[in-house]
């Protein structure tokens, strides 16, 4: 098991390994022995398959166990969702010493942080991450939210989990689609800030690489660099948005069709066109199947990209790389956007 320091503001770990769902139990009372209520957050694909094993380990532990399990997929990512878990946790009067605990991928993360932060205005949440995605990128750094019919994340709040449970050992019962989508993050981290990483990947990482494990562990260390160094997104953690600016417009344009992993990996090339490193991008997207084209058009990104929330004013940030390893954040007026698809 390997240990990754988060340094922001209320620090916390991120236990990166197999069997640690097992141990989640002991691992949260560790964290908090004041902590008597859990309520699990899962979605209708995840619960079946890991939460009868997580509420034992809980419950072993001495907490009562709530849980609220919603349809899983982005649609269910909404303010009604929200509702309905801060009504699960009124319900079984939840206080402020009580915590709340996401089990699944990136929507369960966003939406269990966003509940957790607005609930008795901020209770603890601790992140147990069961995809790739999730485990790599969006359990880690505090990003929490939902989205409106306008845009993808236009609500949420920046609150940091008080404890990441990342078990490597459940990425092998994924299927192949949902690593797949995975890998366009971890690509993410080897274009934008490690070239040694980069160098790993070339040798195609599947779920059931022994080396998984350290690549699981080796994104969690360059996202913690960052977001210790900007928790609120001001600055040098925007390069962690490399591909996400017309992924997002990509896949809301798609209504969610298409998923957030394959929109990534879609915006990494699109924004990429004119990068001496496109041919290389393309290459390891290739070798890891992942979709690089997609017929959107340019204006429909740029209307897309109006309600961006990284957008500032009049002008907005893109994220380019032009040496692998080392990705650069350029400020620009929207309309000189354009010159990048």
């Amino acid at each position: 098991m390997k240990t990754i320091n988060v340094k922001v503001e209320k620090p916390y770990k991120v236990l990166v390994g197999p069997g640690l769902l097992a141990q989640s139990g002991n691992l949260i009372k560790e964290s908090d022995n004041r902590i008597q209520k859990l309520m699990i957050v899962s979605d209708s694909n995840v619960a079946p398959m890991y939460m009868s094993k997580l509420r034992g380990s809980l419950e072993a532990s001495g907490f009562e166990v709530f849980e609220y399990v919603f349809e899983a997929g982005e649609q269910s990512k909404t303010l009604n969702t929200i509702g309905e878990i801060l009504g699960a946790l009124a319900e079984a009067a939840f206080t402020r010493t009580d915590a709340v605990v996401a089990l699944g991928g990136g929507v369960a993360t966003d939406m269990a942080g966003f509940a957790a932060s607005i609930f008795l205005r901020g209770i603890k949440v601790f992140q147990i991450p069961t995809s790739l995605l999730a485990q790599v990128d969006a359990s880690v750094g505090g990003k929490t939210g939902v989205d409106l019919p306008q845009g993808k994340n236009l609500v949420g709040a920046f609150w940091q989990p008080a404890l990441v449970l990342a078990d490597t050992a459940l990425l092998s019962s994924l299927n192949d689609q949902v690593f797949t989508e995975g890998m366009a993050e971890v690509i993410k981290y080897a274009f934008i800030l490690d070239k040694a990483l980069y160098a790993k990947l070339m040798t195609r990482v599947t779920k059931d690489s022994p080396e998984l494990e350290d690549v699981v562990a080796r994104c969690i260390e360059l996202k913690a660099e960052v977001v210790s160094q900007d928790e609120h997104d001001n600055g040098l953690r925007q390069l962690l948005n490399f591909g996400h600016t017309i992924g997002h417009v990509i896949e809301a344009h798609s209504n969610f069709t298409v998923s957030h992993g394959f929109a990534v990996a879609k915006g990494m090339e699109r924004i990429s066109r004119n990068s001496p490193v496109h041919d290389e991008l393309v290459q390891m997207l290739k070798l890891y199947e992942l979709p690089f084209d997609d017929p959107i058009s340019a204006d429909q990104i740029m209307a897309g990209i109006m309600n961006d929330k990284k957008k500032r004013g009049s002008n907005i940030t893109a994220v380019v790389v032009n040496e692998i390893g080392k990705g650069e954040l350029k400020p620009m007026p929207i309309e000189d956007f354009r010159n990048y698809l």
